[in-house]
Parts: C-alpha cells; structure tokens; sequence
C-alpha cells in the first residue's frame, strides 16, 4: 500500500466537515474523527506498521496519551516489539496512583505516541509530566499532524514530530 493510498483511507474513513471545537480552544471547520480510524482493525494495524518505522533508533519505551493515543501505541508496539507506558492526562486519585501505568519509563529513553496532534498542547503537558518521572523524552509520533502550530510548539520545549500523515497529505488524497 502507498502512501497516498493509506492518507485515502484514513481521509475517507475519518475526514468530517462542520464546525468543531478543538482541544485548543479553537474552531475548526474540519476535523479528522481519529477513533474512526482507531476502531478500524485493519486500517490500524496498516498505520501501526508504517509508524513503527519512524521510531528513533535507541528508544526504550513507546508511551500513549489517553486516550487516543493508547490504542495506536499498543498496534505500534506490536511491531516495534517495545514495552508500552500509558500516560493518563493526570495521576488517578486511587490504587497506584500514578500518572503513567505499564512500562516503567524512569531513566529510559521514551517515545510519544499520540493520534493527531494540532497545537501540540496535550504532549508538551505530558513530556514535561514524564520527565518529572526520570524519562528522557526528545521525540513524539502521531498518526495525523494538522500542521497548526502543533510541530513548532512541540520544538519549542524540546521535542521533535514525526507524523505518519500530514493535513496537507490528507487533502492530496482527495
């Protein structure tokens, strides 16, 4: 499968048009519906299997975001044949108490996986919230970058962004 042929599917089976609130605040008149995707067994794995090719060499740990990011990082790391973290928004008030479940990620190289990103809010939160933990986190991989902003926000605080797909390969896949 090519490229283009894969930012199709993903475009056809996720790509809605409206008005949408984003995560940032921001208004949007299309939106990519990543649990469409997600949900999709098959169109997973295909994304899954292409991502994995994009982790930097010598990571230790891939880590999803909730919640999104938790069903892409577990078929990533099928075929990368790494441990996974699961990285909740915020440490849960209750048993373990803690903010990422799975992999241990202190003093190891980790990787973000995350569906789409846009501003790039939510993985700036998280890395920064990982490193308090003792990770060492340089890279982020998403499924989708929107290209708004998110890439250069994740920069800024260290991070590099290695996206499967581009909004501006979406749109070629028309």
């Amino acid at each position: 499968m090519t490229d283009s042929d894969l930012a199709r599917q993903v475009r056809d089976v996720s790509r809605l048009t409206g008005e949408f609130v984003l995560r940032s605040g921001r208004t949007a008149t299309e939106y990519f519906d990543k649990y469409q995707f997600e949900a999709d067994p098959v169109l997973l794995d295909q994304l899954a299997e292409q991502m994995a090719v994009l982790i930097p060499e010598g990571t230790e740990v891939l880590a999803g975001l909730e919640m999104g990011g938790i069903a892409v990082v577990t078929a990533v790391a099928r075929h990368a044949k790494l441990p996974t973290a699961f990285v909740r928004k915020q440490a849960k008030q209750y048993g373990t108490a803690r903010l990422s479940e799975g992999a241990e990620v202190a003093g190891r190289r980790v990787l973000i996986i995350e569906d789409v990103v846009t501003s790039g809010g939510q993985v700036v939160i998280s890395t920064e919230e990982l490193r308090k933990l003792g990770a060492h986190v340089d890279h982020a991989l998403c499924v989708i970058d929107r290209q708004e902003g998110g890439s250069e926000a994740l920069s800024e605080a260290g991070i590099t962004l290695r996206a499967l797909l581009t909004r501006a390969a979406l749109e070629a896949a028309a």
